[in-house]
């Protein structure tokens, strides 16, 4: 996924900062590609198709061209069946990955994951960088993700604001709406009072996040809001792929909403956020660069721990609506207010 592919990307920059004339290359999903464009860290993007995710025989051909590369070094960040098999079949003499009970065979070093993070950076973040412990590179770290617009982009995305007539006097909030599946969704109902309240007090531009097969939700928002938080919202400006929704987004002072692809994109551009997350995903490994300023994240866990006594993330996941019915806008507003306030 985005956030993800993002948040790897980090491997790639530190390692251009400890071997800056070395080929390095990033194996990816071909449905990702456009939040690495212009990354300097990367000399080549391999783009994993649907075709090799679903067919080990093209999934071996991918092993064999990779092969034939003759890496010095291979780092699996996914640790997942099609990874293993790609590593294994890499003639690599490095080959650096996760610890994993039955799949230690495969690495030269087997990084032991934390359970608990260090730092405000996250867990999700920790354990990507862990991946280059192995390797004892003496530089400083980068530790935030980027993403790099052309100067191009940037234009066109303050000329489609303009053209919108948005008051750039005023803070641009965009609203990550629609989580990318149900289970990762705050109720449309909830998310809509969220909405009205911003738009009753505060006086911003808002925009909103969704994905053309979501517009009927996006609408049944909508006209949940108040004739005032309607006032105040850009329901078409919208970009026409990922891209530029990115430019979009680098151009609005912050982003508030459900976790997802969109809210990593905002940080790696630097803007602030606000994290809705749903019941069933760990904020200790996704809230990242979490200070209760620029970076605020909910979870009904911090408000009603005891509903999560003895539960799995399977339960969690299986029971999503439930827990979110029981994440009422009321346990929100007050850290939504305070980071609304700070802006």
């Amino acid at each position: 996924m985005i956030g993800d592919v993002l948040l790897s990307s980090l491997i790639c920059e530190n390692l251009r900062k400890a071997y800056p004339d070395a080929q390095i290359d990033y194996l990816v999903n071909e449905s990702t590609c456009l939040v690495l464009q212009g990354n300097p860290a990367i000399s080549n993007l391999i783009l994993f198709t649907r075709k090799q995710e679903k067919s080990l025989f093209e999934l071996i051909k991918l092993a064999i061209k990779l092969r034939k590369e003759q890496y010095d070094l291979v780092i699996d960040a996914y640790s997942k069946l099609q990874s293993w098999i790609l590593v294994g079949l890499n003639n690599s003499k490095r080959k650096i990955s996760y610890k994993k009970t039955g799949r230690t065979f495969l690495y030269t070093d087997n990084v032991i994951k934390a359970a608990l993070p260090q730092t405000n950076l996250g867990l999700a973040i920790e354990h990507r960088l862990s991946l280059l412990d192995p390797l004892n590179l003496s530089i400083e770290k980068e530790v935030f993700p980027k993403i790099y617009l052309s100067s191009t982009e940037k234009t066109n995305a303050i000329e489609l604001f303009d053209s919108f007539g948005i008051n750039r006097n005023k803070k641009t909030l965009m609203i990550s709406l629609l989580g990318s599946d149900i289970t990762k969704t705050y109720p449309l109902e909830y998310m809509a009072e969220l909405i009205n309240y911003i738009g009753e007090n505060y006086d911003v531009n808002i925009l909103f996040n969704y994905f053309p097969k979501q517009l009927p939700d996006a609408k049944k928002i909508w006209d949940m809001c108040t004739e005032t938080a309607q006032s105040k919202i850009y329901f078409d400006l919208l970009g026409n792929d990922l891209r530029n929704f990115i430019a979009i987004m680098d151009q609005c002072d912050a982003i508030i909403g459900n976790d997802g692809g969109a809210i990593n994109m905002a940080k790696a551009l630097g803007k602030k956020s606000f994290i809705i997350f749903s019941p069933w995903i760990e904020k200790k490994v996704w809230a990242t660069f979490e200070d209760g300023k620029n970076h605020t994240s909910v979870h009904l866990s911090d408000e009603k721990p005891e509903l999560f006594d003895n539960k799995k993330t399977k339960e969690l996941k299986r029971e999503f609506a439930d827990y979110y019915l029981k994440f009422t806008p009321n346990l929100i507003l007050p850290k939504l207010k305070v980071f609304l306030d700070a802006l």
